[in-house]
């Protein structure tokens, strides 16, 4: 896919992956809605692709249009797939979003769970009314970004390790 000058619509859903790069940086939020795709070419990205078809065979994505979810179990707990080896705030931000979505769909809630197969780790996600207000926050966030003529400062160097975006951002 190639880069667009086009401001992406305002009224546009925001999906996990907004909230996602939001979380993990700004600039890859505004390039990635633009157009910019440099995902297709990251081993990373492949890798986390090849974890996440390999290590839950028994569930069935949620697609709600605007995000998937990877699943949701009895209870209406969603579960969300890792291939990190850490686990990031930006993680548990996509899954109080999933939350988000679920509830304006009339779907009573009660958290989520992200899972971090390579390490054998699972992180709760608590949903209340403390996790509803930072979903609307990130999301209200994520609009701004969106919005923004220029794209945001670029992450220090070191925080670009491992990113898609990097050969973009720094040249390299």
């Amino acid at each position: 896919m190639g880069h667009s000058d086009d401001k992406p619509e305002e009224t546009a859903p925001i999906g996990g992956v907004h909230i996602k790069y939001l979380h993990h940086c700004p600039r890859q939020l505004w390039l990635y809605t633009r157009g910019y795709r440099p995902e297709h070419r990251s081993d990373l990205v492949a890798f986390g692709e090849t974890v996440d078809e390999t290590t839950f065979t028994r569930r069935r994505d949620v697609d709600l249009g605007e995000a998937t979810i990877d699943w949701v179990t009895a209870g209406a707990v969603v579960h969300e797939t890792k291939s990190s080896r850490t686990p990031s705030p930006a993680h548990a931000a996509q899954v109080r979003h999933y939350c988000l979505l679920l509830e304006r769909r009339g779907i009573a809630v009660r958290g989520g769970t992200v899972h971090y197969p390579l390490i054998r780790r699972t992180t709760d996600v608590p949903w209340n009314a403390d996790a509803r207000s930072e979903a609307l926050a990130s999301e209200n966030r994520a609009r701004d970004v969106i919005a923004a003529a220029e794209p945001p400062e670029r992450l220090t160097r070191s925080a670009c390790r491992g990113c898609s975006y990097r050969d973009y951002c720094w040249g390299d």
